[in-house]
């Protein structure tokens, strides 16, 4: 047992379940708006996904001029040649899968490839809102295969749950800086928390745990499908008990774990 937490562990310092809670997300949109996602498609926005991270990681750990507080951090720090060269040939890779993904979503990713690079470079500029930001671009992101080829009618009911899923990330993130407070003060890091400060987020996150309930009430009560509602509900309530068990979760980042494992939640909506 202690050998898989390891295991995956050294997985959540390169991202990797991050990639696989976007592909796993992206497929979850794909049942939902009825679109057969090729897999060169899931293929290409599991590396977007990783470069960004990847390059967000490195970039902090570059400006980052005494050994970083946080394990993510200082491993970048530690290995930095070594994980430039593989972002390198990540971003060459890429490069070529992208032409074989569908006209549609090569052109909108286009689009929100721009934005990420504005984002990559104002990113210190965003203060509080930088979580908002990264919320919306993962949603986005995730969204981007099936949103941009569906020809299913986009109803209220698919807003709400694309909202909810946006919520969703914006929580996880916002909960994450809470946990970093210290380490993002020490390393000079913009987030919510150390702009805000601890209590009003620890009061927001009531706020935005509150707020998805809500919304799922919104769609039980509008005859939305049941399936999106609890595996949206058990994404929240899995955020949540990492907010109530903080103080016991924060020991080796367990907290991060479950936090990113919550994305995986959608696979068991999935054929």
């Amino acid at each position: 047992m202690r050998l898989i937490f390891r295991l995956y562990h050294h997985l959540s310092i390169l991202s990797i379940d991050i990639v696989a809670g976007s592909i796993i997300s992206a497929m979850f949109f794909a049942k939902l708006f009825q679109v057969q996602i090729r897999p060169y498609g899931l293929i290409a926005l599991g590396f977007t996904v990783w470069i960004i991270y990847t390059a967000d990681h490195l970039r902090d750990a570059k400006r980052i001029k005494h050994a970083a507080s946080t394990r993510r951090h200082r491993f970048h720090q530690q290995h930095f040649q070594f994980m430039s060269i593989c972002l390198l040939i990540a971003i060459l890779i890429n490069g070529v899968i992208i032409f074989f993904i569908r006209k549609q979503v090569f052109e909108f990713g286009i689009l929100l490839s721009g934005v990420v690079v504005v984002y990559l470079i104002v990113q210190q500029s965003l203060r509080f809102l930088k979580e908002l930001f990264i919320a919306a671009l993962y949603t986005c992101g995730v969204l981007l295969l099936s949103i941009t080829t569906t020809h299913v009618e986009i109803t209220t009911i698919h807003y709400l749950i694309i909202l909810q899923f946006g919520c969703m990330a914006w929580t996880n993130l916002v909960l994450f800086s809470w946990f970093d407070q210290v380490f993002d003060k020490h390393d000079k890091q913009n987030s919510f928390v150390t702009v805000l400060g601890s209590e009003t987020t620890e009061y927001f996150l009531y706020v935005l745990f509150s707020f998805n309930v809500c919304i799922s009430l919104v769609q039980y009560f509008l005859g939305g499908s049941l399936s999106p509602i609890v595996i949206l509900s058990l994404m929240n309530a899995t955020l949540f008990l990492v907010f109530i068990f903080r103080r016991k979760l924060a020991r080796d980042d367990i907290y991060r774990l479950i936090g990113d494992a919550a994305f995986l939640i959608p696979l068991t909506s999935l054929p």
